[in-house]
């Protein structure tokens, strides 16, 4: 299945504000899943993260599911699970507003720590992680202070 992508290519942030994800919206976030990942997360990753309360906003404009993101908050602390841009809409600036949307959320949820880890064939994000300026520690994770 083909994304259909009627609009151009300089969006318009803060015009699209995300929604909490609800079962309602996994077919779709299963798709983007499916299409942007090789070894993508299944419907019960998903199930287990909205029953856990985890924090998934999700961006659509108009009926296009723009991406989305899992995070789980700690103590003082927030790990990024999952970060996805539907393939259509991704290098057009939607990953920085999305990591900038959760640093938001996350400051005002006194999160002091930031941390995620990739799996070994994403390279995609990386780009994204130079300009957020996150560190690496270890071979996989990254972690930074932000406040």
């Amino acid at each position: 299945m083909r994304l259909n992508l009627p609009f151009s290519s300089a969006p318009a942030f803060a015009s699209i504000q995300p929604v909490a994800m609800t079962t309602l919206h996994l077919p779709g976030v299963l798709h983007v899943e499916q299409s942007a990942y090789s070894h993508p997360w299944t419907h019960g990753n998903f199930i287990d993260s909205i029953a856990s309360g985890y924090h998934m906003p999700v961006w659509f404009q108009d009926e296009h599911l723009l991406g989305y993101l899992v995070a789980m908050r700690g103590a003082d602390e927030l790990h990024l699970l999952n970060i996805t841009v539907a393939p259509g809409f991704q290098r057009r600036g939607w990953g920085n507003h999305m990591l900038q949307t959760l640093t938001d959320w996350a400051a005002s949820a006194a999160c002091m720590r930031f941390g995620l880890k990739f799996a070994p064939v994403t390279e995609a994000p990386l780009p994204c992680t130079k300009r957020w300026a996150l560190s690496t520690k270890g071979s996989e994770k990254i972690t930074t202070p932000w406040l």
